[in-house]
Parts: structure tokens; C-alpha cells; sequence
């Protein structure tokens, strides 16, 4: 049964990312109070676990109000302000009104070529009544982990934070009001006809032609649009796309370079060890040494 042009789409690229995820504070506030957070180098979120509060910050469609079981990202890292009550002047909480929250880090290892990095907004807000029910029971068991004393209980929360960034994102593609780039890019149905052949078939001898035939495009016509949506032209993108699947199968020792070079459709290894090394700047060796884990 051939599977859904979007899911083979995202299941590759949520596949091969990697990510830091740790969880840095778990916070409690009483009464009127007021945290700023810096803009930082890596992404941000804040899941809250009890109460309610208000983020400020200069991106469009803040303050936002979160209550419990809500989440937002900022994917890469900007300054904001975490209030108990909104410049526009809300009732005042009362005394014995809690906030609690958890807040974190997540870096992209892979780096801003990333299509789904690329595709993030500065923000994004996951509503607790609007989420699956997969998503509020993650959300739960990371609130309940973190009153865990227990030895590894950071590990466990790092290794649940990254799946509910996973889901987030999942949940954010399915209710995007104004997608951009990978996903405005699945909302049309040629260009997530094209995208889900090359990210199934990375390997393959694509050419703007092929990727056009699929799209049942011209090929200047598929290029334009292509370009225009995605901010790359099509070629690139394959390149950035080959580049990233090559990083992750470096991960797996049991790998050949010669053989991750044949399944990315290079001719021979040392034609894929210059095209790596003119994308990354470093051979596939040196990624292999630094990030393998298997």
C-alpha cells in the first residue's frame, strides 16, 4: 500500500535530524512575577505544568497566554519575557495561584540547512485542548517525571522532551495557519509529489527534469515554483537533502563510506568524499569520529 506523499516527506526529514534536548529548570511561581530569558544560541521551550502566565517578546502574535499543559518553542532561540499578567493589564492572580513550568534547550546538530529548522516559525504554541491525545499524555508524563527524585530522572526527562519536540512538530504541520518553505511546500500537492520521490529515493539519478516529471510540471515551470517556495533551487536542495542522509548513516559504523557513497548515488567514494567535504567543510570521516554512537 503506497503511503500518504506528506507522511514520506516528514517521516525522513523528522528521522534524520538530531537533536540536543535537555531540560534546564523546572520552575515554580506564586503570586505577580516577571522572568526574562535572553535570546541564546540554541532553541527554547517552556512546557507549563501547572497555573497559567503570559510570553511576551517583539515577534508577531505576542504575548501569548499559556495554561497548563500548553507548550511553546522558539526553535532558534529568541528574547522573551515569561509574566504572570499581560502588559494589557489582566486581573491580578490571586495569592495562592501557582505557575509551574519546564523549561529547555534544543540545539539542531544538523545544523540551518535543515529543511524542518528552516521551515520553523520564530515561534510556535501547541494548545493542550487542541493536541492529540498522544501529545497531552507525553506532556503528562514529563510533568509527573519531574518530581521523580530518583537516579536518571534527567536523562529520562531529556530523552521524553525530545519525543514531545517531535510531536510538536507534528502537531504545529497539522494546524499551520501560514506554512512556509518544506511545508508550504507539502500544502502542494506537485511539489510534495516531487519532494516524496527524492526524499524516498535520495540516491537516485534525479535531474530538475525527473523531479518535474513527477511533479507532472514543465521544467522550467517546476524550478520557478520550486525556488520560489522552498528558497533553494532543486538541485540544492537534493544536495543539502544528501548531505543531511549522509550525516545520518555516518552515525552507523557497520556502514562503509563507499557504501553510503552508493546509496546516495555517487559513482565512487571519492566522489562523494569532495562533494561532503565542499558541503560540510570537513570530510565524512572526521563526522564519523565525532558523532557515531553506534
Amino acid at each position: 500500500m503506497n503511503s500518504n506523499p506528506i507522511d514520506t516527506v516528514l517521516e525522513s526529514v523528522l528521522g534524520s535530524y538530531q537533536l540536543r534536548v535537555e531540560i534546564t529548570a523546572n520552575v515554580r511561581y506564586c503570586g505577580s512575577w516577571f522572568e526574562q530569558e535572553p535570546a541564546t544560541r540554541y532553541g527554547q521551550f517552556h512546557l507549563l505544568t501547572e497555573g497559567e502566565c503570559w510570553v511576551q517578546g517583539d515577534a508577531d502574535g505576542l504575548p501569548q497566554r499559556l495554561q497548563s499543559g500548553d507548550l511553546i518553542v522558539f526553535p532558534a532561540g529568541m528574547r522573551h519575557s515569561l509574566v504572570a499578567v499581560a502588559e494589557s493589564g489582566a486581573a491580578q492572580p490571586q495569592a495562592e495561584c501557582e505557575t509551574a513550568m519546564l523549561c529547555g534547550e534544543l540545539e539542531f546538530i544538523m545544523g540551518s540547512r535543515h529543511p524542518i529548522f528552516n521551515a520553523l516559525p520564530a515561534y510556535f504554541v501547541v494548545r493542550s485542548q487542541d493536541s492529540s491525545d498522544g501529545f497531552r499524555a507525553l506532556a503528562s508524563m514529563l510533568a509527573q517525571t519531574s518530581t521523580d527524585r530518583r537516579w536518571g530522572r534527567q536523562m529520562v526527562q531529556n530523552k521524553l522532551a525530545d519525543s514531545l519536540f517531535t510531536m510538536a512538530v507534528c502537531e504545529y504541520v497539522r494546524a499551520a495557519p501560514d506554512p512556509r518553505g518544506l511545508l508550504a511546500a507539502l500544502a502542494d500537492p506537485r511539489l510534495c509529489r516531487a519532494l516524496s520521490a527524492v526524499h524516498a529515493r535520495p540516491g537516485d539519478d534525479w535531474t530538475i527534469q525527473s523531479m518535474a516529471q513527477q511533479a507532472g510540471m514543465s521544467r522550467t515551470a517546476y524550478a520557478e515554483l520550486f525556488s520560489e517556495v522552498l528558497g533553494v533551487p532543486p538541485i540544492q536542495y537534493l544536495a543539502n537533502w544528501r548531505a543531511i542522509e549522509a550525516k545520518r548513516l555516518l552515525r552507523n559504523r557497520r556502514l562503509s563510506v563507499a557504501s553510503i557513497a552508493e546509496l546516495l548515488g555517487y559513482k565512487s567514494e571519492a566522489a562523494f568524499r569532495r562533494f561532503f567535504k565542499r558541503l560540510e567543510g570537513v570530510g565524512p570521516g572526521k563526522v564519523r569520529s565525532e558523532g557515531a554512537d553506534d
